[in-house]
């Protein structure tokens, strides 16, 4: 199907939804690639009589919606597909990844015993100064980074940690191993942009939109046994919930 068989101008519709329909569809059906080039907006308005604002609208609109991006000065291409994660349940990265069909990786930026501060002592319930494991990850997918991730766990609940078993599963360890049973989390997403060091460890531009990630989870009696936070790559990842009334 090409454009100009697409776009109704006489149609209640606006011309840029139109337009924006068109090209997800071509993404969907696999037309359009991840790293392909769209054509430039002033070709697009003068082969389909439409205005370059309109496209421009359109380009706009699917940019932010993460399905395609801009580079200065060449041109605007289409996005990797994001990866979607639910709401629901809770898993580990490494479940979370392997369910989508992406094999999940680490690179392991940093792995001691230090004393908790007085935020980390508040949110494990432990005494401040306490010895707590502080993990700093970036969690990739088919070893793409996806995140950067800093755990902080305490050293006298969760015995016997290294880094080898930091880089298999950490939910397994302390489930399978130390038979504890994880069983509930508290989450917080809010929106920023990438700082300089993000920027580079993550491969993505500095002001790139990011999401900030605060986990908290919790053991079967309560037991806070994570403290987590995250700066996820926004224009790969995205939160999906269901609701009901």
């Amino acid at each position: 199907m090409q454009l100009e068989e697409m776009i109704n101008k006489n149609s209640p519709i606006p011309i840029y939804y139109q337009i924006e329909e068109f090209i997800k569809e071509l993404i969907e059906n696999g037309e359009l690639r991840p790293g392909d080039a769209l054509p430039p907006e002033r070709e697009y308005a003068e082969k389909y009589q439409i205005s370059r604002m309109t496209v421009r609208q359109a380009f706009t609109q699917l940019v932010n919606e993460g399905l395609l991006y801009r580079l200065q000065g060449k041109g605007t291409f289409v996005a990797e597909r994001k990866i979607e994660q639910p709401l629901q349940g809770l898993t580990s990265f490494t479940e979370d990844m392997k369910a989508r069909g992406f094999e999940p990786g680490s690179q392991l930026l940093h792995f001691e015993i230090i004393p908790a501060t007085r935020q980390v002592a508040g949110q494990l319930l432990i005494s401040e100064h306490g010895p707590v494991y502080e993990i700093k990850r970036i969690r990739m997918a088919d070893n793409v980074p996806m995140a950067l991730e800093t755990n902080y766990i305490s050293a006298n609940l969760i015995k016997g940690l290294t880094e080898r078993i930091v880089n298999d599963s950490l939910y397994k360890y302390i489930e399978e191993q130390l038979d504890f049973k994880i069983d509930s989390a508290s989450q917080i997403i809010e929106s920023s942009v990438a700082s300089q060091n993000e920027a580079d460890l993550l491969k993505i531009s500095k002001g790139a939109p990011v999401m900030l990630i605060q986990r908290n989870t919790f053991l079967k009696d309560n037991t806070p046994v994570e403290f987590v936070k995250s700066v996820y790559r926004a224009d790969r990842y995205k939160f999906m919930i269901q609701m009901k009334r």
